[in-house]
């Protein structure tokens, strides 16, 4: 290779002294006080795309420079042309709602986020307009997150939008925006949010240190940005909170943490954050302490139900018979007495269907979907059981399953819970109760030993703190809550949530 490196050297660029490397985007290229060599540069670097369009004004001695599939043209005829008839073209730079720049990188970063740039000739400076066509999707209540009170607005794919939702909910100075350029060619627009003086210095800085250790070409979807930065990608537990709802990214970044956005995404990662916080849902502190408690506790039930109850079936069928209780082993004997084959098979083959039929409910259209998940279970479930492949119980078993699994509000723990019911289903047709036990040890050493940006996964519980449980298990009024949780490690604890002191003084 070298040798034929030093045959055949490449033809260098004329404008490569002004133009940055691939790997220098944080480094300024300074424009030059020639018009035509200042396009030639952005021009070389766009590769001469045949939708950047050039207006040359007062004989050529300046121009407007812009990407036509990006920009607004009704915005254009009123920002930048229209204002010609009542200015000379050398006050054009100096309009409202301009910015300056002698950085060739950040011009073209304005032209591929949809600006229009103005030059002139023997002028370094170049004025920046925002003209953007913007193309963006009502404003409606997120499908995967409804609620039966409290608002109805979700996030959009606009990245604006999403921070302008977060911002009409907290009217403070000390909310903080910060944007990032992300993938080394696609170079997506990306936000954290966070309050100053409540989020943790270290937990930002740490943020900031893993973003800017991304070196992929193309960063396409918060997914991509959560594999990259979370700090355990080898565990099927999520540890990052997706949302689509700006009251509980305000909430959250209320109590201390961290919210990331990601242009052309309607979703908001939360860092640092808990187990519990994904079961936790905005309609618990919409409706009363006492029923919130109970529902919770009920999601809580439901997480050992969707992991343990089609291995703890396979156990009492397969080894320890004798824990039924003795009205229920002629009914249980006389399902089971005619399958061919181990419960183990039987419980795979129906854990597959379900999940086939999940899969196709989601990818078909919502009408269409709907009908197939319910036709297709009724009619599927009852020709297996009339056709001797799968016990009546085996059908009930699998369906309170699935059941279960929905009733987690976060969509991504709920995709943990059905990947491990297939490891418990094996160990307890191999151990039983015994495989079953290994199983919860397994995963609660994991649960324990796994890290959201340095905060421990099962807090409050591991490591046990009293005061912070209030808002786990159970939910206590608000009132009482007067504290934020620890384990987002805010700088200010107090909340000050003191609002029935005037029932004292009534006294």
């Amino acid at each position: 290779m070298r040798v034929l490196n030093k045959l055949f050297p490449k033809r260098k660029n004329k404008y490569l002294p002004y133009m940055r490397e691939e790997h220098e985007h944080t480094h300024m290229v300074e424009a030059t006080k020639s018009l035509k060599k200042n396009i030639d540069l952005i021009m070389a670097e766009l590769h001469y795309s045949e939708d950047i369009k050039i207006i040359f004004l007062e004989h050529s001695h300046k121009a407007v420079v812009y990407i036509e599939s990006l920009v607004d043209q009704e915005k254009m005829q009123n920002k930048l042309f229209i204002p010609q008839s009542n200015y000379d073209t050398h006050h054009l730079g100096r309009l409202p709602n301009t910015r300056h720049s002698e950085d060739i990188n950040e011009v073209i970063y304005a032209l591929l986020s949809g600006s229009a740039v103005y030059i002139e000739d023997g002028e370094k400076r170049m004025a920046i307009f925002t003209v953007t066509s913007s193309h963006n999707r009502k404003i409606q209540e997120p499908d995967s997150e409804k609620v039966l009170r409290g608002a109805h607005e979700g996030f959009i794919e606009s990245i604006m939008v999403n921070i302008n939702l977060v911002r009409k909910r907290i009217q403070n100075r000390d909310l903080v925006v910060k944007y990032y350029r992300i993938g080394k060619k696609m170079n997506s627009n990306m936000a954290v949010m966070y309050m100053d003086g409540i989020a943790s210095p270290k937990n930002i800085k740490e943020l900031e240190r893993r973003l800017k250790a991304i070196s992929m070409d193309a960063v396409l979807s918060p997914g991509f940005l959560e594999e990259l930065i979370e700090d355990n990608s080898m565990s099927p537990f999520p540890q990052m909170l997706n949302t689509e709802r700006p009251d509980s990214v305000a909430a959250n970044i209320m109590e201390g943490r961290i919210g990331v956005f990601l242009e052309g995404s309607s979703t908001c990662l939360i860092l640092p954050v808990t187990f519990f916080a994904f079961y936790q849902s905005p309609d618990d502190y919409n409706s009363r302490w006492i029923s919130s408690t109970f529902v919770r506790l009920l999601r809580l039930m439901s997480f050992i139900i969707a992991i343990g109850l089609p291995s703890f079936y396979i156990a009492v069928v397969g080894f320890h018979f004798e824990v039924i209780p003795d009205p229920l082993v002629i009914p249980i004997k006389s399902s089971i007495n005619n399958i061919a084959y181990p419960p183990i098979l039987e419980a795979l083959v129906m854990v597959v269907i379900i999940e086939l039929i999940r899969e196709s409910g989601i990818r078909l259209p919502s009408p269409i979907g709907q009908t197939i998940g319910i036709v297709g279970g009724l009619v599927i479930g009852d020709a297996v059981v009339r056709a001797g492949l799968v016990s009546n119980l085996m059908i009930i078993i699998v369906a309170l399953t699935a059941i279960a699994s929905f009733v987690v509000p976060s969509n991504e723990l709920s995709n943990a819970l059905r990947l491990l019911t297939f490891p418990l289903i094996l160990l307890a047709s191999t151990l039983g109760f015994l495989g079953i036990v290994f199983g919860f040890l397994f995963l609660l050493i994991h649960l324990i030993k796994l890290k959201s940006f340095g905060t421990a996964y099962l807090a409050p519980v591991a490591p046990f703190r009293a005061r912070d449980v209030m808002d786990t298990f159970i939910r206590l009024p608000l009132f009482l809550m007067n504290k934020r949780p620890k384990d987002a490690a805010p700088m200010k604890e107090d909340t000050g949530g003191r609002s029935r002191e005037w029932k004292k003084n009534e006294r």
